[in-house]
């Protein structure tokens, strides 16, 4: 049976920019980085005091109906993102949904839109729990576990775990766009969106729906999540008086960690045949997926892998699903986030991929502009990588001055020759992710 072309028609991204493509587009040209301190709490005791943190105008009340403004109440952070980023991709694919216009006609019909989003492990807010945890203390001013059962917890919302489980973005958004096709929630880290993206592609090739929100959302940007990522090693050394636009430097020599960033991206993901029957604006197409498990030794993923093997293996299967060779792809988009031990592991299978042509592929690193932005990466990455096909260009490179092996120094933004775009991850846990996004015929 032939398969069904899957097409973007709907671009979502979320970033320290703003919601939506164009002020991140508008950023990654004229070389400009979202990083700066972190506002969401203080940070300053951590050994990064900086990230890149959605702009403090976000309220996702704006992003809904007025009939589920009471649904945002039990959002957590990561919820709102995957909300606000959905009705964004919806508008931007020019559908109309019962989250943009509950009295009309839905343009695609309810059982046949799918949605598959990525998520991270979601902290819960630190002042909810401390506030209910002060109450189970016993007269010795101690934690007990009696008062905790029978006072503690009383203090808590009925609702509180709703705000927290992993699944509740694909919840939301289904619920909020009438979503009855194919759903599900993938938790792999960084390779979370990624995964997303290609689940949503196989349903559509398929014929299990015509189109899906697809993507994921992540903000570590809380002291529990962001202790995480500090005793995971990911981050750079950077206090309150240090200029973190300058921190990240993504594949460099020199480099010594990352600056987490929230955002995510969800996408709409359309057949083709039913884009071009509405006759949708395509951005691009989603002409391949691979995905692959590395081994790790400490069973969780803090330790990477020695090589990239698992890695490469991911980006053949992408470019066997594709019918491309390494030869037909123009420019890649890494993880890059600038901890050496992944950095090595991406620039090892790069080498395995495609030999000597590793060192002059054009590298697009989005770190220095957004941090690593772990569950939420592979989606912003593909919409970078479809807006660098529209407009055939590649954003600008930041800090990075000595990158052997790989074209990842600092570089101004160039107008750029572009049929075919790698985006590609390892993850915490060993789940690797290929993507090739590619300029329609």
């Amino acid at each position: 049976m032939q398969r069904r072309r899957v097409v973007l028609t709907g671009l979502g991204p979320a970033t320290a920019f703003g919601i939506g493509i164009d002020p991140l587009w508008q950023a990654l040209v004229e070389g400009r980085s979202g990083l700066g301190l972190i506002r969401a709490f203080d940070a300053s005791g951590f050994r990064a005091a900086s990230g890149a943190q959605i702009p403090d105008s976000f309220d996702v009340k704006d992003f809904v109906l007025k009939s589920y403004r009471k649904g945002t109440k039990v959002m957590a952070r990561d919820i709102e993102i995957a909300v606000a980023a959905a009705v964004t991709a919806v508008k931007d694919a020019g559908l109309t949904t019962r989250g943009t216009d509950a009295e009309a006609v839905a343009t695609i019909a309810p059982s046949r839109f799918g949605c598959h989003i990525g998520a991270g492990l979601i902290a819960a807010d630190l002042d909810e729990l401390t506030a209910a945890l002060w109450t189970a203390k016993n007269a010795a001013n101690e934690f007990d576990a009696g008062n905790w059962g029978q006072q503690g917890m009383q203090e808590l919302t009925p609702l509180w775990l709703l705000k927290y489980l992993p699944n509740m973005l694909a919840c939301h958004v289904t619920i909020i766009h009438d979503c009855q096709g194919p759903s599900n929630t993938i938790t792999c880290n960084e390779a979370s969106s990624g995964l997303s993206l290609a689940e949503s592609q196989r349903v559509i090739e398929r014929g299990a729906a015509d189109a899906c929100l697809s993507g994921g959302a992540d903000s570590k940007l809380n002291p529990m999540a962001y202790l995480r990522q500090e005793l995971a090693h990911r981050l750079a050394l950077c206090p309150p008086d240090a200029d973190a636009t300058t921190i990240i430097r993504p594949f460099d020599a020199t480099s010594t960690g990352s600056l987490v960033g929230e955002g995510g991206g969800i996408l709409v993901l359309e057949a083709f045949d039913t884009a071009k029957a509405r006759g949708a604006r395509m951005h691009a197409m989603l002409a391949g997926t691979g995905a692959t498990q590395s081994y790790c030794e400490d069973t969780v993923g803090l330790v990477p892998g020695t090589n990239g093997e698992s890695l490469a293996d991911a980006i053949d299967a992408a470019l066997r699903d594709a019918s491309l060779s390494a030869s037909d792809i123009d420019a890649a988009i890494p993880y890059g986030c600038g901890v050496p031990a992944i950095d090595a592991i991406e620039a090892d299978a790069l080498h395995r991929v495609f030999g000597a042509r590793a060192a002059t592929l054009p590298l697009v690193t989005l770190a220095p502009f957004i941090g690593a932005t772990v569950a939420g990466f592979g989606a912003i990455a593909v919409s970078v990588a479809a807006k660098c096909i529209t407009e055939q260009r590649l954003p600008a490179r930041l800090n990075s001055t000595s990158t052997a092996g790989v074209a990842a120094t600092a570089a101004p933004s160039c107008a750029t020759a572009l049929r075919h775009i790698l985006v590609f991850t390892p993850s915490l846990g060993g789940q690797n992710s290929a993507a090739i996004v590619s300029k329609l015929d």
